[in-house]
């Protein structure tokens, strides 16, 4: 019964981080598209990345 017990609460928190990281991904991708539209123009007129690397 402890085991059962145990390895429910260990899938439950897997299961919690997982949606966890799903929002932290969604939350990087939104705000790695935004980039794209608000881009700061670059030397000579160009639209350069708003990231360094």
């Amino acid at each position: 019964m402890l085991l059962v017990l145990l390895i429910a609460l260990v899938l439950f928190g897997a299961g919690f981080a997982l949606k966890f990281l799903w929002l932290v991904a969604a939350v990087i991708l939104v705000a790695w598209l935004l980039g794209f539209i608000v881009r700061p123009a670059g030397v000579g007129g160009r639209r350069g990345r708003w990231y360094r690397w």
